[in-house]
């Protein structure tokens, strides 16, 4: 079986083929921090989820996935209905596999692969996998990786402003606002940034209106609520924007899979 209903309890660890695909729908879901013994692919070619691991975060929209090697704690947020697509792959296959955590770009013969794999029986002989597992495993090492994640502060001044920002999905502030809010100098909370995140607090500030305009748009939200509520000064400017960090418009991100 690979198609399962939300709610269903499943744990990939209990099972022993080679490769593990399920397929489902899920709408409003929170996974909690997790690990498998398993690596595994996540893909969800309807709707967006964000991915956290610690001290990153990261965003998952319908044209990439994402690698997570076996043993990473990790968590993956729905709040939208996401057609899901997971894979599990044993550790025996290690060596084909990405070493590290990644998000990559999925193109349609890689979108058909996962899709294929999604739906196995889960006791699928490996005999009848080897064809198609070696071409997904070439493809996903061919796949051009993205850069949608964002590191997260460790500092204890910044811990209380980060849970209020990622609970009610405010833009962060400029920094001359956080610096009142947060009681610390500008210079100390750019000292902070580019020593805990690897970027000063502007950088970041950009990263994080990308990630969550990524995710907006894939629940579905027009370009101009999105600009609106992201503080742009008007479509036009959040259009360039998106296609200065992406490449592309903001239509032709979610339909490009050349």
């Amino acid at each position: 079986m690979a198609v399962i209903v939300e709610g269903q309890q499943f744990d990939a660890d209990t099972l022993f083929n080679q490769v593990i695909g399920i397929a489902t729908d899920i709408g409003q879901h929170d996974s909690g921090m997790h690990q498998h013994s398993k690596g595994q692919l996540l893909y969800a070619p309807i709707g967006c989820m964000s991915i956290t691991l610690a001290g990153m975060q990261s965003v998952l929209p319908p044209t990439r996935a994402a690698w997570i090697p076996a043993g990473v704690m990790h968590c993956a947020r729905m709040r939208n209905v996401v057609s899901y697509r997971s894979l599990y792959f044993s550790q025996d296959l290690a060596a084909l596999l990405p070493k590290a955590m990644c998000i990559v770009e999925v193109n349609a013969l890689l979108q058909a692969l996962i899709e294929r794999m999604a739906f196995w029986d889960w006791d699928k002989p490996a005999h009848e996998q080897t064809h198609t597992l070696a071409l997904f495993c070439e493809e996903l090492a061919l796949a051009p990786l993205q850069q949608l994640h964002l590191s997260l502060p460790q500092d204890l001044r910044l811990q209380k402003w980060l849970t209020t920002l990622t609970a009610g999905r405010l833009p962060p502030q400029k920094l001359n606002q956080l610096q009142t809010e947060i009681g610390a100098s500008s210079k100390t909370i750019s000292r902070i940034f580019s020593r805990e995140t690897g970027m000063p607090y502007q950088a970041w500030r950009q990263q994080w209106r990308l990630l969550n305009a990524i995710e907006r748009l894939a629940e579905g939200l027009s370009i101009s609520t999105v600009a609106f509520d992201l503080d742009f000064a008007s479509d036009s400017a959040f259009i360039s924007f998106f296609r200065q960090h992406t490449g592309s418009t903001p239509a032709k991100y979610f339909t490009d899979k050349s």
